[in-house]
């Protein structure tokens, strides 16, 4: 039974539920006493009504409270009140190792650091004879200052209580656990003696091989053993070796490789026997770097095998070569140049400028590293790009970018590239008008090349290149079988060979970093992702952007292969994982630029009257994308967006929250029927697909292939026969209107405007709202369905995201941060008044343009999103300058 805020054990008043497992649930307290916060485990009440239960419980908590280490989570006390028995712990802030490994493998460095932490921790608690028995990812947080290990002791409690079945008994748990989908995750980190229900075989050593697991984990990304059921599970971890780490992540140190197959020895024999041994050897290989790490056995017992009187001559030899070398480099060679000195600085943003509508844009550098380039919100949320020299004080707005967006130099820095209105386009930084090159679908990323064309990859079609000089994009390479698009070309040194990110799957988490001959030929795949941003920096650096982390890694260009294990080099780079765009850039002689604030922040739901008071939402923080609440008000469907992108239905009254999709991803941007009975939403290949509200049937495809490649969901008419949606083809982006009854799609307009957006049908159908920045600068329009008729601009300082009050005469937008409202008669002729604020409040604002918050039925409420704890907005551009000189010594070059 759940305990609720406020109600105290002992001196310990309940805050918050923080979980609940198998062995009890977790509270977030504060000791009144000590005016600290702790964390409170309840233990169920099968374990806690058995009084010899509670006895060895009391014993080993007094065991376990001995263990004072940096990596142990510190258990403070215990009580029993109202039969209820508990446990009082150091409270932590962070994230599991389970949910780090949603985003991917860890960089080496932190492999090692975690395994040493993690080793060290273990060697203290079996050097007091406490085995952990349950270590697994989601038993280890990971804090600022490292891990900390969590259920010291309980897992043996845990067993002694539900004991794991012993062999006399296996035929009949083999019969029971073939069922599909039922496997325990804590299965998968059970060494060999557990499966087969040895208990008395289960010591130290048994923790020893579900550390070879947890380390497995976190170097590959992917579990040592897996199957389709329990019972081929325990097969695979009874009779079976997992592939060696390095056949998955190919730079991993062979001493690593060798360590971890040690560890998962089926016989306890033939395992590492104390925790300390493997802490040892650890130590040995993040001290020795990459040289000493890649030296295996063999290699490493060579000099042994000669004999003492040859080993001395050899070793004399050796000396006596080095110093003849020595001194003739050091007669021949000239003193070395000094180090170049790294130097950083920040420039701070104007406080009038605010994130523009897509708040993962990019900055660019000019090849000099004299120059950048940004975009940033102007007043009422439309992007503008500006312009800052290093040597000056102050940013100038480009004339000619309004609503631009993602701007990047030309090789020779006197041309800047930039996104608008559906649109490549081109200004001269010396001045002049703007050059449109070329309509494109959707926005894509850039690479203008010293050959006079420009790369461009969309993350959702092959790559492309169009002249500098404007015409038809021409593709450069077909997409190969089970590629969903590629993006992030860069052209390599020479001209041959495009590096670039190949989409495998699913938002950025299935990509993977690749190289291909310009002339065609077979794909190379070098590196793999999450990947977003990729960079090359002379003489030999790929960079990317990989969960919010810059990263780092060599690259030979004569073999075109990777020759350092990637190395996080930046923490903290803002990125839009399903957008795959990050906020850092780089220029050709080694300045680096970049937002410090890291990865999206999980966002909350909130519920916001009209005058800006807030109520809160019991739904857990995500990274939500575009909520709809349903017709009746008692369902929200919404997009997150994390390692996969899918809908989701959350139940307001039941507090429950649901996954929608499963078919293809990512599936994104949801929209009700009129009559909530289905979900339209914008799934495989960015076509409209819809499918029932309640999860019972398969998803539909409604808009054909061939209409472009971005169509986004806007809004139903009120009798459900039409669907007003937006299509990004060759001449920009347009409004086009679904026809239910012959499922027969058209424009809206005949001769539109190069970009609308984010359309919605007034509740009597007789009106479309949408967002246009034919004015130069983004304002909301109305117009008559079906038309043809006249056109109303509703904002008069700037708007985006429009809605209708459900209940009529009432037309809501956003401009900025406020919340605006324009009341209207439409008797015979459409007649606004005035726009009016609402309210003002720190709720995100939307990345795509169509509305990040909706509005009830009742049109009292609106549903915003926030983020879910409160951070500093990017304020700031951060500029190192030589950073290459940092580069060379976190990421030696092989030399040549």
């Amino acid at each position: 039974m759940a305990i609720l805020p406020g109600r105290r054990l002992g001196p310990y008043e309940i805050l918050s539920a923080i979980g609940a497992g198998g062995m009890g649930e977790v509270y977030k307290a504060r000791d009144t006493r000590l005016d600290r916060v702790v964390a409170i485990k309840v233990l169920p009440a099968h374990l806690a009504d058995r009084a010899d239960l509670r006895e060895r419980f009391d014993r080993e908590a007094k065991t376990i409270a001995s263990l004072n280490h940096p990596h142990i989570c510190t258990l403070y006390d215990t009580g029993h009140q109202d039969d209820i028995d508990f446990l009082v712990m150091e409270y932590i802030e962070g994230e599991t190792l389970a949910q780090r490994l949603q985003k991917g493998f860890l960089p080496i460095q932190q492999v090692l650091q975690y395994a040493i932490e993690i080793s060290d921790a273990l060697d203290k608690a079996h050097r007091k004879g406490i085995t952990h028995r349950d270590l697994k990812p989601s038993n280890i947080m990971l804090t600022k200052s490292g891990t900390k290990l969590l259920d010291f002791g309980l897992a043996k409690l845990a067993q002694d209580a539900a004991p794991v079945t012993a062999e006399s008994q296996q035929a009949t748990l083999k019969d029971a656990v073939t069922a599909q989908g039922t496997i325990l995750g804590t299965l998968q980190y059970m060494a060999p003696e557990q499966v087969e229900g040895k208990t008395d075989q289960i010591d130290a050593r048994t923790d020893i091989f579900a550390f070879g697991v947890v380390v497995y984990e976190m170097a590959t990304g992917k579990k040592a053993f897996e199957g389709k059921t329990q019972a081929s599970l325990m097969a695979k971890i009874l009779e079976t070796d997992p592939a060696p780490m390095s056949a998955l992540t190919p730079m991993t140190p062979p001493a690593l490789d060798r360590i971890v197959k040690r560890c998962l020895a089926k016989d306890p024999d033939d395992r590492w026997q104390s925790a300390r041994d493997i802490e040892a050897e650890l130590k040995w290989i993040a001290d020795s770097g990459s040289q000493s790490a890649t030296v295996d056995g063999a290699a490493a017992a060579a000099p042994s095998a000669l004999g003492p009187r040859r080993l001395r001559l050899v070793i004399a030899g050796s000396l006596f070569a080095a110093v003849v070398s020595g001194l003739v480099v050091w007669f021949f060679k000239s003193a070395p140049a000094a180090p170049k000195i790294v130097s950083r600085f920040s420039i701070a943003l104007p406080l009038n400028q605010t994130r523009g509508a897509i708040p993962f844009g990019t900055l660019a550098i000019s090849p000099d590293g004299t120059r950048i380039a940004y975009d940033q919100g102007r007043s009422g949320g439309a992007p503008q790009i500006y312009l800052r020299a290093l040597n000056s004080l102050e940013a100038l707005p480009i004339p000619g970018t309004e609503s631009g967006t993602d701007p990047f130099f030309s090789p020779d820095g006197q041309w800047l590239g930039f996104f608008s209105s559906g649109a490549l386009k081109k200004v001269s930084l010396n001045g002049g008008a703007v050059v449109s090159l070329v309509s494109l679908n959707g926005r894509v990323m850039a690479n203008w090349t010293s050959q006079g064309r420009i790369l461009l990859g969309s993350g959702f079609e092959p790559l492309e290149q169009v002249s500098e000089l404007g015409g038809n994009p021409q593709t450069l390479f077909p997409l190969e079988k089970g590629e969903t698009g590629n993006t992030d070309p860069v052209l390599l040194p020479g001209g041959k060979e495009v590096a670039y990110v190949s989409g495998v799957g699913s938002g950025t988490g299935g990509s993977r970093v690749s190289l291909r001959s310009v002339a065609g030929g077979e794909r190379h795949d070098i590196l793999p992702g999450p990947a977003a941003h990729l960079r090359f920096l002379p003489p030999g650096y790929l960079l990317y952007v990989q969960n919010g982390n810059l990263m780092a890694a060599g690259l030979d260009l004569k073999r075109l292969a990777v020759t350092s294990q990637p190395v996080a080099v930046v923490e903290g780079i803002p990125w839009g994982q399903a957008l795959g765009f990050a906020q850092y850039d780089v220029s050709a002689n080694g300045t680096l630029i970049y937002m410090p604030g890291g990865a999206q922040s999980p966002l909350k739901m909130v519920w916001v009257d009209r005058k800006g008071a807030e109520q809160p939402i019991n739904a857990p923080p995500h990274n939500y994308v575009i909520p709809k609440v349903s017709p009746d008000g008692r369902r929200v469907a919404v997009g997150i967006e994390e390692t996969d992108a899918q809908i989701w239905v959350y139940d307001l009254g039941r507090d429950a929250l649901t996954r929608l999709t499963f078919q293809g991803a990512p599936n994104v941007d949801p929209l009700w029927t009129s009559d909530g009975q289905r979900i339209a939403y914008k799934g495989t290949a960015n076509r409209l697909y819809w499918q029932p509200a309640d999860g019972s049937g398969n998803a539909e495809q409604i808009t054909q292939d061939q209409l472009g490649t971005n169509n986004v969901p806007g809004s139903w008419s009120p009798d459900g026969q039409h669907m007003v949606f937006t299509y990004d083809g060759l001449g920009g982006r347009q409004l086009w209107i679904y026809s239910a009854k012959d499922r027969k799609i058209a424009p809206f307009e005949r001769n539109p405007p190069p970009y609308e957006t984010a359309p919605r049908f007034s509740p009597d159908g007789r009106w479309i709202a949408y967002a246009s920045p034919e004015s130069g600068r983004m304002e909301i329009y109305v117009r008559p369905f079906p038309g043809p008729g006249g056109k109303w601009q509703i904002s008069t300082d700037g708007g985006t995201e429009p809605i209708w009050n459900p209940k009529g005469h009432e037309l809501f937008y956003r401009s900025g941060k406020k919340m605006m409202t324009v009341e209207y008669e439409d008797q015979q002729s459409f007649s606004p008044g005035k726009p009016k604020e609402l309210f003002e409040g720190p709720y995100v604002p939307t990345p795509r343009s169509f509305p990040d918050y909706d509005v009830s039925p009742d049109g009292q409420r609106f549903l915003m999103l926030k983020p879910a704890e409160e951070q500093q907005a990017t304020s700031q551009i951060i500029v190192v300058q030589n950073w290459i000189e940092e580069l060379k010594q976190k990421v030696p070059l092989e030399k040549k």
